[in-house]
């Protein structure tokens, strides 16, 4: 399991420092020893500072989970920073986020840290503890309590400006110190002459009660325990002794009063409570400790250890009982499916795996290969042949030219069963920056992310998984890589056309979009090039007709003019340029100009129109059909494969949508009766950009889905 210690050692990961500032701190040491106590369980850990960029780490270490998938989950031993009730700033922002933690909850930690509101519960559910009264501010009215007293700040812990005082003198003035240095009331306590006993306790319904420990002070200074004792700077040695020296009568009171306590403030998974025991054999009850420290002199690991737990299992045994309150078992239950539950077990090989799959991904993305380079693109044609090898996949010649087509297939053949296509290059401009491989809570960034890499790993693990079942060769399937997305196709169409037609359904891994959408139509797109031509002018001569450039900026008006909603055709011009000899007005126009349709008939509509608005004479012109991308229409055909990719979708609890795209891709090669659908591939954004950017959760989604698709497949087959 993702193991994240949460804890506070400054008070710079604030936007301000306001309010009361929080005095407590833990060790370094003691951080060190829990992580490495973690690890010697099994887990992954990571250590963060309680502060406002704790969201944003955590998402980072542990993003949002699947349904079913086991999350990570935070070993929480944060003081906060600072204002009041500190100890529940940390668990309120893990239960905002929906994050898994270690220990009580806000509101048992803010009970427990307001030690009045404390005692007055103790008091309703018949727990001793001492009387007690509460200064306000300075210029108090004595209390009507005996001497000697306990003085301590109302909300503080870690016996912050503890002190015994024998007389109104020393209560006023540990009284005002407390004012001044902790800006809070005092409370103001019975002292109970008598030995200290701490009892904790581990786990939940009813809690663990470990040994009691009993603190022994020496004979110089007072028989409490203050704030320099536990810091080792008193210059005392207090000894420990545990089990305390009690008969079994009074060593089972104590522990039924702890577990009292334990409930009565509503604490989970681990606490200390402190208690006096008084020269008639009475338990006094004086606080409970929501984080009891885990420091190696303290003496709720002297307890653990003496009931058998060392420090590693004593953190591990802590990650359990937490982990049996949230998912009801002694640890979250693995994954892991019984023999022949194909779905189960493709889903458990995937979310164990989460971790690898973003690594591959920085992997894929450190290859460049944009459409322009042909070292890249030979590259990146070697890793996945490479890859092809180790998933057992058969090369298909009748589908590959080695150039810009690559195709393999299961041992059970490609005929009928689900063909995946997916690009090696990306379409950017040799001029534009490279970027390499990164990660936010939310998304991957890096070169050709979404639109080539993102989905060549969630092709590689969808296969993995269904290999690792021994389902892989009995699928009927092909895989399709083609490396001229950003030429439009131009040498892969046809044998990406051939190899459709061996297909009975064609899923095209492009990215899917910010809504979660598959798309189940694309407009076609046609990309014209237009060169008009005139002899060349002179300026301030006089000319009967138009020069070259106002006549074509006249046509291309014209022409982008034949766009129509209503027949869904767009016009317009995506380049433009002159050339022109010295000191002479130009005499060439050079433009390029889009067409995008959903018919094709309309589209040839709009050609012949171009060609008509051309027509004019005295101009010489010539328009040139550069590419042809087809559209993508609605089919019924289609239906089926929607329909049984959403209730996969559904099943899994993963986001499924449809819509239409205005753009092009190679889903339109696919005609006939072959089913095809298009942008199953991760969610993007900011395609075709140096900015382009994965979502993280989309990646392991979209591969589940993948893969649960193709292992139904193979149930329908034997069906």
């Amino acid at each position: 399991m993702k193991i994240a210690i949460i804890y506070n050692r400054g008070s710079d990961k604030v936007i301000n420092l306001f309010g009361i500032p929080n005095k407590e701190t833990i060790g370094l040491k003691t951080i060190r020893r829990i992580a490495d106590g973690l690890k010697k369980g099994g887990h992954a850990v990571r250590s963060f500072e309680g502060g406002k960029d704790l969201v944003d780490h955590l998402e980072e270490f542990m993003p949002r989970v699947l349904k079913g998938e086991r999350p990570g989950m935070a070993f929480n031993i944060s003081y906060g920073i600072q204002g009041q009730a500190r100890y529940t700033h940390v668990p309120s922002i893990l239960e905002m986020v929906g994050i898994p933690y270690v220990g009580s909850g806000p509101l048992a930690h803010s009970l427990a840290l307001d030690k009045v509101v404390a005692k007055m519960i103790f008091r309703q559910h018949g727990i001793p503890t001492p009387d007690f009264a509460v200064l306000d501010a300075p210029g108090f009215e004595a209390p009507d309590l005996k001497y000697p007293l306990i003085v301590k700040p109302k909300n503080e812990a870690v016996s912050f400006g503890l002190r015994i005082v024998t007389s109104e003198r020393e209560l006023r003035e540990a009284a005002d110190f407390i004012f001044q240095a902790y800006y809070q009331p005092v409370l103001v306590e019975q002292y109970i002459e008598g030995r200290e006993i701490n009892v904790g306790l581990l786990g939940n319904n009813p809690p663990e009660v470990l040994p009691p420990v009993e603190l022994v002070f020496s004979a110089s200074g007072p028989a409490i325990y203050t704030y320099e004792d536990k810091t080792r700077t008193s210059g005392r040695a207090i000894d420990f002794r545990c089990p305390a020296p009690l008969d079994r009568s009074l060593a089972e009171s104590a522990q039924n009063l702890a577990r009292k306590v334990f409930s009565a403030l509503g604490c989970q998974d681990c606490a200390r409570v402190d208690m006096r025991l008084d020269t008639h054999g009475n338990f006094h009850v004086l606080e409970l400790n929501s984080l009891p420290s885990l420091g190696e002199h303290g003496s709720y690991t002297i307890a653990a250890e003496h009931a058998g737990l060392d420090f590693p299992k004593l953190v591990c045994r802590l990650v359990e009982v937490a982990s049996a309150r949230y998912f009801g078992t002694p640890s979250p239950p693995q994954i892991s499916a019984e023999k022949g539950d194909l779905g189960r077990q493709v889903f458990s090989y995937l979310v164990e795996r989460r971790d690898r799959m973003e690594k591959r991904l920085g992997e894929w993305v450190s290859v460049s290969s944009r459409t322009s380079d042909p070292t890249g693109i030979q590259e990146m044609s070697k890793r996945v042949m490479a890859l092809a090898t180790e998933l057992k996949l058969q090369p298909v010649s009748e589908f590959t030219d080695d150039r810009a087509v690559w195709a393999w297939q299961s041992r059970s053949g490609l005929g009928g069963g689900t063909l995946l296509v997916s690009h090696l290059d990306v379409p950017l401009d040799e001029g534009s920056s490279a970027h390499s491989f990164r990660r936010d809570p939310e998304w991957l960034y890096g070169e050709g992310i979404g639109v080539s890499r993102a989905p060549l790993v969630m092709l590689e693990f969808a296969l993995r998984a269904l290999r690792s079942a021994r389902r892989l060769r009995n699928i009927a399937l092909g895989v399709l890589f083609y490396a001229d997305e950003g030429r439009e196709c131009r040498y892969s169409r046809e044998l990406i056309k051939k190899a459709s037609t061996q297909a009975k359904q064609v899923l095209v891994l492009r990215p899917g979009t910010q809504e979660n959408h598959l798309t189940v139509q694309r407009r076609g797109w046609r990309k014209y090039r237009l060169i008009i031509e005139d002899n060349p002018r002179r300026l301030g001569k006089a000319y009967k007709t138009r020069g070259v450039l106002q006549w074509a900026y006249s046509k291309l008006d014209e022409m982008v003019k034949l766009s129509s909603k209503q027949d869904r055709v767009a016009v317009d011009v995506s380049q433009f340029r002159t050339e022109a000899f010295p000191q002479l007005l130009p005499h060439r126009v050079i433009a390029t100009l889009l067409v995008s349709f959903l018919d094709t008939r309309s589209a040839d509509s709009v050609e012949q129109n171009i060609r008509g608005i051309l027509s004019t004479k005295g101009y010489r012109w010539n328009l040139e059909l550069v590419s042809d991308r087809p559209s993508m229409k609605k089919r019924k055909v289609n239906d089926r494969l929607i329909r049984s990719l959403k209730e996969v979708a559904e099943k899994w609890e993963i986001p499924f949508a449809t819509e239409s795209s205005l753009y092009p891709s190679v889903a339109g090669l696919v005609s006939g009766p072959t089913a095809v659908v298009c942008g199953l591939g991760p969610v993007i954004r900011n395609v075709d950009t140096p900015q382009e950017s994965v979502q993280r959760i989309s990646l392991v989604q979209r591969t589940l889905l993948l893969a649960q698709f193709l292992a139904q497949q193979l149930k329908s087959t034997k069906g």
